[in-house]
């Protein structure tokens, strides 16, 4: 005869490998906040950025974001990005203007 399945255990593995995923995540946007430099933002300044960039609806604004965020990952070792961290000027879309995003930055 066939041994019964543990749902409990099963459930409780899934549950565990799910709650792993979730600080892993966390860790890793940390870590991104950290490598680009906007960990020298207030928490403020940096959450409203966020919001602004999640309501922002204008396709060729998100694809340059994403552009240039493929560049950052591609360009260079994470030691060496250090002189990307004081390059926080605004990415422009194809018509010339700034993202709504980064009207708060200096």
């Amino acid at each position: 005869m066939r041994k019964p399945r543990d749902y409990d255990a099963e459930l409780k593995a899934l549950n565990d490998k799910a709650r792993q995923l979730r600080e892993q995540k966390l860790r890793q946007l940390g870590e991104l906040v950290v490598s680009i430099g906007a960990d020298t933002f207030p928490v403020e300044q940096l959450a409203g950025a966020l919001l602004s960039a999640i309501d922002t609806k204008d396709a060729a604004i998100k694809e340059d974001w994403r552009k240039r965020g493929a560049a950052f990952f591609q360009a260079a070792p994470r030691g060496a990005r250090g002189a990307d961290k004081n390059d926080h000027r605004p990415a422009q879309s194809a018509s010339g203007e700034a993202p709504p995003a980064s009207e708060d930055r200096a």
